[in-house]
């Protein structure tokens, strides 16, 4: 075997347990709204977001194109093919890191930071088509929750004008329609997310020499791709689906309704467009839009969390990707190992510190919070100082405790 291609099969398995991450780590874009209200329970929630994850990923290939031929010059990344697998590497260990706080940070920001930092390590800052970079992932990035939050406030307030949410015959209605306007989510979530692991691979094919630069991704890359994030999504990612349900801001049926239908429309026409942008995000603004229409509290310290983990995915996926670029370009086949090698301890150890305190399908409810770290569990030197001052707190976690709703 060439040293080329153990490189793309690694790249290849790599994208995929990426793509997977991606599907646990965003499977509450589709449903933690309509698990918060009881529309599905825990379990058909992600079973119905897998399946249509799967069938979203198979329709579309204009976001697959903007990655793999769009955002990276092809002629510099053939010289390195290694720079795509070290980038993978960094976007893995930050969607490991979120998940293990419960913050919705996005996944597909991680995947371009840890992509753009390797390749300037390995190719240099022109190896990046920059002007691609704002256009269509800093931009959209930007402007789609803001419009996708306006959206859900609007729809909400008329929701509560135009109905009686109150009367429970309407409030069967919205949970009836929340479990379609969650299931498009899921499907939408597919064609956008789906897509960027199916132009990792297209891109790493092109970097071997295994493939055509400027062709649609092979038939295998899409097939593998969708059942990657649908078995991630069915995984649950309940940690994150907690604070996207409970911890923001409490929602009811029509608000749920409202959301999801938003986020909807901002995904489809984004993926339409080829904008590589964060699910993530939209549906965050969504959430947020509808509490705000409806009058409802919102949590902003967890919003101001989930805001600062937005603002430093990209450049600290974009750190990791230099760095394990550097060793997996610099020390060819033994460096890549090495790189596989801190791919693998880093995860486990986050997995194993998560499920010191899991979040799973039968509490995912119980409460608005995501514990990382008890307070025995700091060691002998941890004082009040460690736990932010509150003498009463019984844990460090990720999300404070939401206030009551105001109806």
């Amino acid at each position: 075997m060439s040293t080329i291609l153990f490189i793309v099969i690694v790249v290849v398995v790599t994208a995929l347990v990426f793509d997977f991450t991606n599907g646990f780590h965003d499977s509450a874009n589709a449903m933690a709204t309509s698990v918060a209200t009881g529309a599905f329970t825990p379990r058909r929630a992600v079973l119905v977001a897998a399946v249509l994850n799967v069938i979203g990923a198979c329709l579309s290939t204009e976001v697959a194109k903007t990655i793999s031929h769009g955002m990276f010059d092809d002629t510099l990344i053939q010289a390195a093919p290694a720079m795509i697998f070290a980038g993978l590497a960094g976007a893995i260990l930050w969607n490991l890191v979120t998940w293990l706080f419960g913050l919705p940070s996005s996944s597909s920001h991680a995947l371009f930071g840890g992509l753009i930092g390797a390749v300037v390590v390995a190719a240099g800052v022109e190896g990046v088509h920059w002007g691609t970079v704002v256009s269509k992932i800093i931009l959209p990035a930007l402007i789609a929750p803001c419009v996708a939050g306006l959206a859900a406030a609007v729809a909400t307030i008329l929701s509560y004008r135009i109905a009686r949410p109150s009367d429970r015959y309407s409030q069967s209605i919205f949970r009836n329609g929340q479990r379609i306007s969650a299931s498009m989510v899921a499907l939408a979530h597919g064609t956008s997310d789906g897509q960027k692991t199916m132009g990792v691979i297209t891109l790493a094919l092109v970097a071997g020499g295994y493939q055509e630069p400027g062709t649609n991704p092979h038939w295998w890359v899409i097939g593998s791709a969708g059942l990657a994030i649908g078995l991630g999504t069915y995984s649950g990612g309940w940690r994150i689906m907690r604070t996207m349900g409970k911890g923001l801001v409490h929602i009811d049926s029509p608000q749920g309704f409202a959301a999801e239908t938003s986020s909807t429309v901002a995904i489809l026409a984004s993926s339409h467009l080829g904008f590589a942008l964060s699910t993530t995000h939209i549906c965050t603004g969504s959430i947020l839009g509808s509490g705000i229409g409806r009058g409802t509290k919102v949590s902003w310290s967890t919003a101001g969390k989930m805001g600062l983990a937005w603002l430093i995915t990209l450049p600290c996926a974009g750190l990791v990707g230099a760095l394990t670029s550097f060793i997996a370009v610099r020390g060819g086949v033994a460096g890549t190992i090495l790189v596989i090698v801190m791919l693998i301890l880093g995860a486990l150890a986050i997995i194993r510190q998560a499920n010191q305190h899991r979040v799973d399908f039968s509490n995912v409810n119980d409460s608005n919070e995501v514990v990382v770290l008890k307070r025995n569990e700091m060691g002998p030197g941890a004082g009040m100082e460690s736990l932010g001052g509150a003498a009463a707190a019984p844990a460090v976690t990720a999300q404070e405790h939401s206030k009551e709703s105001v109806a």
